[in-house]
């Protein structure tokens, strides 16, 4: 697993690669505040290698929780810049902060 980040200088924006690696798994996706956790608007696509990406534009100097969703399993991503209790959720989530 693994998230990076490119600053776009002309836009006040962060290109974010997610990536997960779920050989095994049918689906998944990313989720979080900065798409009101929707797994379909955050969908990853399946490369050969098993590994799962998706490349979005967040808006810079934010933080944001997120989770991953594999074959409908919520994971945190262990490399996050932090992790953060939601009690909505009843577990920790992870911290992307730009």
């Amino acid at each position: 697993m693994s998230i990076k980040k490119q600053f776009v200088k002309t836009k006040p924006v962060c290109k974010v690669t997610f990536s997960i690696e779920a050989k095994e798994a049918k689906t998944a996706s990313v989720v979080g505040d900065f798409n009101n956790w929707d797994q379909e608007v955050g969908t990853l696509n399946k490369l050969k290698n098993g590994t799962f990406k998706g490349v979005f534009d967040l808006n810079k100097e934010a933080s944001y929780e997120f989770k991953y969703v594999v074959d409908g399993q919520f994971v945190n991503e262990p490399e996050a810049d932090s992790f953060r209790w939601n009690d909505y959720a009843g577990a920790e989530n992870s911290v992307l902060s730009i």
